[in-house]
């Protein structure tokens, strides 16, 4: 089921998406070659429960993984592409990170995700992060009512197309509200004027996970990471939005 907010409701949502940019914006500041990511899991269950908000990732467990996840962001380094849990292992100069980050205030969710080079970055990274971040651009911008949710996909499998990138077929983005992942499925791939027709006040988390090399992956001994088998660098970008007539980005900071 699909369901409509409010323009209440959506405001509430838009609190929490605050919550979640200032997280991911306080982990980037921190985010340093030497640094260990469970520190940065640190900064971000600190900013949430400062706001007073609850981790959303924090004990998830949906049906695809064998136990819940056991902290507050998921941090995937270089080939992996998301949902890799923060250990003890220290940031390395080069290394390209993805961050995904939600919270729950006052019952409503935020949900997004942001890609960065620790120290100096490689060409190819830099390219591949700017790609993965137009490509939720141009996913933001065709979420308008009266379009369908093809025009998502397909706007988001264009930026991969035009850089020459991969993209996992089984996952994408998702709906949200109440609870962090909520109907319809987001794909991030999909074929113009096709699927499910977009209506102004839905909300949305739009994500598209590039890969330099072919899109396949595999799953890491914890069950929760997914890493390219070929062993090429990944990005991953999200934001929560709110379908209108001029799309509204909840999780902005």
């Amino acid at each position: 089921m699909v369901e409509i907010k409010t323009p209440s409701e959506l405001t509430a949502m838009r609190e929490a998406g605050r919550v979640v940019a200032r997280a991911l914006a306080a982990v980037r500041a921190r985010a340093a070659v030497g640094v260990r990511l469970a520190e940065l899991d640190e900064v971000a269950a600190s900013v949430i429960a400062d706001a007073g908000a609850k981790p959303a990732f924090l004990h998830y467990q949906p049906g695809f993984a064998p136990s819940p996840f056991p902290a507050v962001i998921c941090a995937s380094v270089n080939e992996v592409i998301v949902h890799g849990i923060p250990d003890a292992s220290r940031l390395r100069d080069g290394d390209l990170v993805s961050i995904d980050c939600g919270a729950y205030l006052d019952g409503w969710a935020g949900d997004s995700a942001i890609s960065f080079t620790v120290g100096r970055a490689e060409v190819a990274d830099a390219a591949l992060v700017s790609a993965c971040e137009r490509a939720l651009a141009a996913g933001i911008a065709a979420a308008v009512p009266g379009n369908r949710m093809g025009d998502i996909g397909a706007a988001i499998a264009r930026g991969a197309a035009e850089g020459g990138y991969g993209i996992m077929e089984d996952f994408g983005g998702h709906g949200i509200g109440r609870k962090m992942h909520e109907d319809p499925g987001v794909p991030n791939r999909g074929r113009p004027g096709r699927g499910m027709v977009l209506r102004e006040g839905m909300a949305l988390a739009i994500e598209p996970m590039f890969t330099a090399g072919s899109g396949r992956y595999g799953v890491l001994a914890d069950g929760w990471g997914l890493h390219t088998v070929d062993g090429s660098r990944a990005a991953h970008t999200e934001h929560s939005i709110a379908v209108a007539p001029t799309p509204v980005v909840l999780t902005a900071l």
